[in-house]
């Protein structure tokens, strides 16, 4: 099972600068992200994109996916 499967929603860092890049991670409905059932390579992307935020990041969005 990847780190998408059953999660409704995501944990959204739009760029300040770049108009359509950024960074989403699935999280629960108040945006939690569960940092063991990430891959070590998103593990590292999410902390990066804490540690940006109000310098190349905006504030973490929490958004629900479409339903298929």
């Amino acid at each position: 099972m990847n780190a998408f499967e059953g999660r409704h929603y995501v944990l959204c860092f739009r760029s300040l600068f770049d108009s359509g890049r950024g960074y989403a991670f699935p999280c629960d409905g108040r945006g939690t992200v569960d940092l063991d059932g990430l891959t070590e390579q998103a593990r590292n992307n999410y902390l990066y994109a804490r540690a940006m935020v109000g310098r190349e990041l905006s504030t973490p969005a929490v958004e629900r996916l479409q339903d298929d």
